[in-house]
């Protein structure tokens, strides 16, 4: 059997995180964000868990991505089922979880080569 090197370099990888912060391929990115393979959108929401709302839901549900990673800041916490909503009528996986959890588990997912997005928000100051 003959083993092939797998290389990523034409997918965004997070490569650091920290309470305010991601890095993608060594770029810095402050505030909330989506990341996907193929690119980086930032703004998806303004503020920090509270200021979820149902628009941000239906931007996240558009993405049209197989599992959704919601990272919720600094702990784990989970949005209001309604806000949801979209996200289940698009029938669009998704997980809720904190924002190194959320990192971590996007570069696996996306190193497989799965259909992925991490919405990360981070919390307000």
């Amino acid at each position: 059997m003959k083993l092939h090197h797998d290389t990523i370099s034409d997918k965004n990888v997070i490569t650091g995180y920290g309470p305010d912060y991601v890095q993608i391929n060594g770029t810095e990115h402050r505030g909330n964000l989506v990341v996907l393979p193929d690119r980086v959108e930032t703004g998806w929401t303004a503020g920090g868990f509270e200021a979820l709302d149902a628009a941000g839901f239906t931007t996240l549900a558009a993405l049209e991505c197989e599992v959704l990673l919601i990272g919720t800041g600094e702990r784990q916490r989970f949005p209001s089922p309604a806000l949801l909503r979209p996200l289940i009528e698009a029938q669009i996986g998704f997980e809720i979880m904190d924002v190194p959890a959320a990192c971590r588990t996007y570069n696996i997912l996306m190193g497989e080569n799965r259909n992925v997005a991490a919405a990360l928000f981070f919390d307000a100051p």
